[in-house]
């Protein structure tokens, strides 16, 4: 017995009816993502530019500001601090400039750094990664995202029909989109490792929404033949909907407490997460379903009547 239900059973929200105004929400913010990308790049972190990375601890607690000031005085780059676990520890990142720095360089940096920190630091970590190990997981990231959609498109496809699979991963390509413009605009998120695991989280959990419904679609033109192919979209979304609603809501309402509370290393990882799922929902529910009127889906061999003044 449900004791609560969010959306009421009877919804009848005309998603259809207002598809114009989620084509043109959803290209505006597209075509801004692009643009962004195209003249703002990506703040690329140590992972795909290079440089590198020390976890130290020290035996008293850590004042940034001065830390900070003393190692900018050694001239060895842009440095990144930040604090993880307790006040005694401090991540230090230096990425490598725009030229190419080789290993006698990177030696010479963490010789400067070891003495302006003195012996009374343990040092629980030193990572160096190459100029050529940030293009190869440049590489490696872009071919994983891709493989992703392709398998993607394939599964949808072998599961409902070609229309279905197109419209899904339209929706995905947008969301991900947007969750790159999110990088570009805002260069206050690095772009690294764990900007791919955003991305393919944002996918998975937006192709999950999107069979969810499609599903439904599919259940419903077999049941209500009578019916239009604008009041089967219609019906389906929303029969869906709270089922939609209750589990965004839950993963939302994770995420916003681990931005809250989880320190500025968990939020610039759980944020974009929690930015890709959100737009990913939109598109699943407003913009994958809508998009199958403009394909022609057909069920058992015969084409149905849009009925797109039905819903007006």
């Amino acid at each position: 017995m449900e004791l609560y239900k969010l959306i009421p059973h009877d919804t009848k929200i005309n998603f259809v009816g207002n598809r114009w105004y989620t084509y043109a929400f959803s290209i505006f913010i597209t075509a801004a993502s692009i643009f962004a990308f195209a003249f703002h790049g990506l703040n690329f972190g140590i992972d795909f530019r290079g440089g590198f990375v020390m976890e130290i601890r020290t035996q008293e607690e850590i004042n940034l500001a001065e830390l900070r000031e003393k190692l900018t005085k050694l001239n060895i780059g842009e440095v990144y601090l930040q604090e993880f676990g307790s006040n005694r520890d401090v991540l230090i990142r230096i990425p490598s400039s725009g030229e190419a720095e080789d290993g006698k360089n990177q030696n010479s940096s963490l010789e400067k750094i070891k003495a302006t920190l003195g012996d009374n630091v343990e040092y629980r970590k030193i990572e160096k990664i190459g100029p050529k190990v940030g293009n190869e997981l440049i590489y490696d990231a872009l071919l994983a995202v891709i493989i992703s959609l392709l398998a993607i498109l394939l599964y949808v496809w072998l599961r409902f029909e070609w229309q279905f699979a197109i419209c899904g991963v339209v929706a995905l390509a947008h969301d991900c989109i947007v969750l790159m413009g999110l990088y570009s605009a805002l260069h206050y998120f690095e772009f690294n490792i764990n900007s791919i695991v955003a991305l393919l989280m944002t996918a998975c959990y937006s192709i999950h929404d999107t069979v969810v419904v499609f599903d439904r679609v599919r259940e419903d033109m077999l049941a209500y033949r009578s019916l239009s192919v604008a009041e089967l979209l219609n019906k389906a979304i929303n029969e869906t909907l709270s089922r939609t609603v209750l589990t965004s809501l839950t993963t939302v309402l994770s995420l916003m407490a681990l931005c809250s509370f989880g320190g500025k290393v968990i939020f610039d990882f759980c944020f974009p997460i929690l930015f890709g799922l959100t737009f990913g929902t939109f598109s699943s529910v407003c913009l994958a379903a809508p998009l199958l009127l403009l394909t022609g889906i057909r069920v058992d061999g015969r084409d149905l009547e849009l009925g797109l003044d039905k819903i007006k």
